[in-house]
């Protein structure tokens, strides 16, 4: 796919000498855990990494996949654009890996500066905006939902009666942060309360339906692998992710109603090159857009996807990072993979059952816990405060429900109420 509206990208501006010969040099912008597969494929491939790292990641970094690593201080996107541009001045990389939404904006302006493959600036700031994801999309005719931006909750208070139930949501945060559905008059009254101060949000129209999200490989424009994700949350008001379906797939109708959302964002914000992680539901008018990133999804679905399509994603993250040539890409899965999230009543956990169990279970591929005896639970309000994972594999569609009710049934944290 092309768009002749999207943003070309500029001339390389002069920069930093990169050296004839050797091997080809990336640099991977955040790493922490979830990000190490992008170190072994890089390995793999008999590629030079340089890595920049959160000081809240240093102490475990893993410095034998590195050729070197460097430190940020502090949070927000400053310190990031700092580090990344002084790293890229003192050798220029041949491809460049924004891993993470704290990242995505660094990493596009040196990826624009030196002509780099990447999203594009123009995508990479409208994905680090939700309100600006929603004008984007509103002049580009985008299926999405009906929204308001307010400086502060209360300017929208008299907008929320008139259309609950609705979604509040902050502008920059991820992974559920912040996110919360109103239901009814009190509700309005007591989030503007609760949440005066805060800055500007968006309100929005709360879409009734499953939820999905699509990721994708595209180059140029062109998309050369998609998979769509089933997403199972808890209930409202905060819509945390329990569990990630891979390989699912609509009906003939509803597909091309998907193709054609996704096309029409990936036009609208002038994607270029990269991993893209769309969400969307399926509502009375069809399937509506919630967000985008342009960057790789969290709760290790690119293991998940990797196993239901049968390819290494965070290899062809870094073969597209670099220019290099794509093996076929699969367009079908060849197996089924999901990710789910334990939970537990808030309290202090006492003990944790099942694990040895769970393990040894044919279908479960790994189990990884965050969380262990003597741990605080908190009411489970955003993703971070899931307690780990599990990752599952199975032949079918069928032996993946009954590994995850196993998982589910095995699994139990006890813990002692506050």
């Amino acid at each position: 796919m092309t768009d002749a509206h999207a943003p070309h990208p500029p001339a390389a501006a002069p920069g930093p000498h990169r050296p004839a010969g050797g091997p080809p040099d990336l640099l991977l912008v955040g790493v922490g855990t979830m990000g190490r597969p992008y170190l072994d494929a890089a390995a793999r491939l008999g590629v030079r990494v340089r890595a920049v790292e959160s000081a809240a990641a240093w102490d475990n970094r893993p410095t034998h996949l590195a050729e070197s690593f460097h430190r940020v201080e502090g949070r927000g996107d400053e310190p990031w654009v700092g580090a990344v541009a002084r790293v890229a001045a003192d050798r220029a990389p041949d491809g460049l890996i924004a891993f993470a939404e704290p990242h995505v904006l660094a990493g596009a302006l040196t990826q624009e500066r030196l002509g780099l493959p990447g999203p594009s600036l123009h995508a990479a700031v409208i994905s680090r905006n939700k309100a600006l994801q929603r004008a984007t999309f509103a002049a580009y005719g985008v299926s999405q939902p009906e929204h308001l931006h307010v400086q502060g909750v209360a300017e929208g208070a008299d907008w929320m009666r008139l259309r609950l139930p609705v979604v509040v949501k902050p502008l920059t945060l991820a992974g559920s942060e912040g996110v919360e559905l109103v239901r009814d008059a009190a509700g309005v009254d007591e989030v503007v309360a609760r949440r005066a101060g805060e800055g500007p949000v968006l309100v929005e129209e709360a879409v009734q339906g499953p939820e999905y999200s699509w990721e994708a490989l595209v180059r140029d424009g062109e998309v050369l692998f998609e998979n769509v994700t089933a997403k199972e949350t808890t209930p409202p008001p905060y819509f945390v992710e329990l569990a990630h379906r891979c390989g699912h797939e609509f009906e003939p109708a509803l597909d091309a109603q998907v193709h054609a959302l996704t096309r029409g964002v990936l036009s609208a914000i002038g994607m270029r090159t990269g991993l893209v992680h769309l969400e969307f539901k399926v509502g009375d008018r069809g399937p509506a857009l919630m967000e985008i990133a342009v960057r790789t999804p969290g709760d290790y679905l690119p293991d998940a996807i990797g196993r239901t399509y049968g390819f290494d994603l965070y290899e062809a993250v870094v073969r597209l990072a670099l220019g290099m040539p794509l093996p076929d890409l699969p367009k079908a899965p060849v197996s089924h993979a999901a990710t789910v999230f334990p939970t537990a009543a808030p309290g202090v956990i006492r003990e944790i059952r099942g694990v040895a169990e769970v393990e040894a279970h044919p279908a479960v591929v790994r189990v990884r816990l965050r969380k262990g005896p003597g741990d605080a639970v908190r009411p489970l309000t955003s993703s971070s405060q899931r307690m780990g994972h599990v990752l599952v594999d199975a032949a079918t569609p069928e032996e993946r429900e009954d590994a995850l009710a196993f998982v589910r049934e095995t699994l139990r944290v006890v813990v002692e109420p506050n």
